[in-house]
């Protein structure tokens, strides 16, 4: 027996976990009052989460035949730009009901690109059920939702696809997922396998009820087999892990453990139950979605042990037992001739047509299936609803009669980690351009676009290429804009090295008044990061008081733009001397003046080079540690030093100084060398002096 775990911190959940074992034993007689449930499929691009989505509405007989994803024909693929891609590109929302409980699944997208999705929708949801392939060298592209699922406490459970592959072991599977969380993983069931050179498996054995299944070829459920005789050995051992892992929690279990007394089902089903809805163990399936093995299996768990709807709303802070209808939005859309249309869950209460939401009304009310809508009289609670012609809500508020508000609790949008500068290539488009980006930021929080101080390039910011080229693509196919892009501008600056003495004279004579000005000025470099200071050091009336803030203009005017292109900072300017005409001399003169002696002396004194320096913080699996690393050097990074990533087992932290220049498309390398699981954190940090062909290189790909 292993040494018992130290109590873990006890959620606000477990105040009403108990439902979910409760539901468990009324389900069982198939007469349950459970409310509606919500599921989220999420899990790595590539993994399976639309076929394993088909299968489940296949199986509870919602679709008649399944859909393919080769052939565009799933429910997700009911966007024409999903279709394009074959890749989900927003959640997807199916309801349907199974043994007379409804259940609303919702497939979030799977690549990294569109992350922000799947972590809002995820936590609204009452389980997760993360989707993984089999091959255990490809669970680490897992490790950055279980962290999210872990740190937001949403229960979730793992569902290994694809094991119809050869090969395949589950024991491997299962220890490579374990490294990526802190939750214990608790093996539901074992394979059974044929006596081929493959060993494919054909079967399972559930390790609650003892009782062996093997797989249909025909689409059909599995059907009951006798436990084979060389599978009992492996059961009894898989099945005492199992509850030595849910004793750890379960004072009633251990006690029974300890004399030696064996557990009734129903009360291992029920700590099943209330474990999950605490999010302290993750419960661990297999079986293929494609070939619907471990489907109904799948399904069962959910029905019995998945927590209701009452979870989410403590878990966001919200009292269902209050009697105030209360939403959360997890999704916003802008669709053509109806403006804003938002998706959100009933976690507490009743919502009817025509009730106040905030500052909006619901009207036309409606459920989701893929792109359909069906309209509504009201939602109750644990419904996923459309919300159109919604004007003022907004992804992550909480709407109810009382008001609507963002959440402290809902999770900040993830920071963006790919740049372009976008380029209106049809006169007059500008406003329209930021309205439509306008709209897609709403839609998507990971999306943001900002203007660049510099060069004064519009900046659209992202996830990645494949994030920013589906905008673009939104940009020309839905408002009709042709939209260019190009790099954007690094920001270079420049400064000088030595002290220096200008003089400036700006005489103009064109009959009547005319314009005369005369400086004399002295320069000197600061410490970096000064920026630029003026000094008057004028005695004796030289330049009469009113012109000396004409002389500062004209300065700074002129350090906009230096000798090498780009702005002057880190320096000190003294207006010594000069000389003035009482009637030819004016603002502008001076201003002139100023400007020309200072642009002189920085053209005969030389300036350097300077580029911003970023702090980033890199964070990869310990196994791609080295060659992000590698990354860093190559692109004339500093690395500061790494540790382990705190709350992330076998994760690593990478601190490191990189050039601005050098991080623009860094994140599709770093994906590249981490199977898309690394990724990065940075801020500004300083300028730094570049010079000789690093120099020469960086300006090159600035032009």
């Amino acid at each position: 027996m292993r040494p018992r775990k130290k109590e873990k911190t006890v959620p606000p959940s477990s105040a009403i976990s108990q439902t979910g074992s409760a539901t468990s034993q009324s389900g069982l007689s198939g007469h349950s009052t459970q409310p509606p449930r919500c599921a989220a499929l999420v899990g790595p691009y590539s993994s399976g989460k639309s076929s394993l989505l088909e299968s489940l509405l296949a199986f509870s007989g919602t679709l008649h035949r399944k859909g393919s994803i080769r052939e565009g024909t799933t429910i997700a693929d009911s966007n024409a730009e999903a279709r394009s891609r074959q890749m989900s590109i927003e959640p997807t929302i199916a309801r349907t009901t199974y043994l007379d409980e409804e259940w609303h699944f919702i497939d979030c997208p799977g690549s990294v690109d569109f992350a922000q999705d799947s972590r809002d929708a995820v936590m609204v949801c009452d389980v997760a059920i993360v989707v993984v392939e089999a091959d255990s060298e490809k669970m680490v592209t897992a490790a950055p939702i279980l962290q999210f699922l872990d740190h937001n406490r949403i229960p979730h459970l793992v569902f290994i696809n694809k094991t119809d592959n050869s090969g395949c072991r589950i024991r491997n599977s299962l220890a490579a997922l374990q490294e990526l969380t802190s939750r214990p993983l608790v093996l539901r069931e074992i394979p059974l396998r044929d006596k081929g050179e493959n060993e494919a498996i054909t079967g399972f054995v559930d390790l609650v009820s003892e009782r062996a299944y093997e797989y249909c070829e025909d689409g059909s459920p599995s059907r009951l087999i006798a436990l084979p005789t060389q599978n009992r050995t492996d059961e009894t051992s898989a099945r005492d892990t199992l509850l030595e892992q849910l004793a750890d929690f379960d004072d009633s279990l251990l006690e029974q453990i300890l004399d030696d007394h064996t557990p009734a089902n129903n009360d291992i089903y029920a700590s099943l139950g209330r474990d999950l809805a605490d999010d302290l163990i993750v419960p661990v399936f297999f079986g293929s979605g494609e070939h619907d093995h471990g489907i109904r299996r799948l399904f069962k768990a959910l029905r019995h042990e998945a927590p209701g709807p009452e979870v989410a709303a403590y878990r966001l802070g919200i009292d269902p037992s209050s009697g105030n209808c209360a939403t959360q939005i997890f999704k916003t859309f802008h669709l053509p001739h109806e403006g804003r249309f938002c998706i959100g869950r009933v976690l507490a209460g009743t919502l009817r047509q025509g009730d106040a939401l905030g500052q909006d009304h619901a009207t036309g009310l409606c459920t989701l299936f893929g792109n359909r809508h069906d309209k509504i009289d009201q939602a109750q609670t644990g419904c996923v609803i459309g919300l159109p012609r919604m004007n003022h809500a907004r992804t992550g508020m909480l709407l109810g009669a009382q008001g609507q508000s963002s959440l402290d609790l809902w999770p900040a949008p993830l920071p963006p980690l790919y740049q372009l500068a976008l380029v209106v290539n049809k006169p007059g488009d500008d406003v329209k351009l930021n309205e439509a980006l306008r709209h897609l930021c709403e839609q998507d929080r990971s999306l943001s676009v900002m203007h660049h101080d510099q060069s004064g390039q519009l900046v659209l910011q992202g996830q990645g290429d494949i994030h920013l080229q589906l905008v673009l693509a939104q940009l020309a196919e839905r408002y009709h804009l042709d939209i260019g892009t190009m790099a954007v501008a690094t920001g270079f600056q420049e400064t000088i090295r030595t002290a220096f003495e200008a003089h400036g004279r700006y005489k103009k004579q064109s009959g009547g008044h005319g314009q005369f000005g005369d400086v004399k000025l002295t320069a000197r470099p600061l410490a970096r990061g000064s920026g630029f200071e003026f000094v008057d050091a004028i005695v004796g009336g030289a330049i009469p008081r009113q012109y000396i803030g004409a002389v500062q203009k004209g300065i700074v005017d002129a350090l906009r733009t230096g000798p090498l292109g780009f702005p002057v900072i880190d320096l000190q300017v003294t207006l010594t001397d000069g000389a003035f005409h009482a009637v030819d001399s004016s603002d502008q003169a001076f201003q002139m003046a100023g400007r020309l002696a200072i642009a002189d002396g920085l053209k005969n004194a030389g300036t350097t080079l300077l580029e911003p320096v970023d702090s980033v913080t890199f964070i990869v699996p310990v196994s791609c540690t080295s060659r992000a690393q590698r990354l860093i050097s190559s692109r004339r990074g500093q690395i500061l030093g790494f540790n382990a990533r705190e709350g992330w087992p076998g994760w690593d932290e990478i601190q490191a100084n990189m050039p601005g220049s050098e991080t623009r498309d860094m994140i599709l390398e770093l994906r590249s060398i981490t199977l898309g699981t690394g990724f990065f954190t940075r801020e500004f940090s300083h300028m730094q002096e570049i010079s000789g062909k690093a120099a020469d290189a960086a300006l090159k790909r600035e032009a």
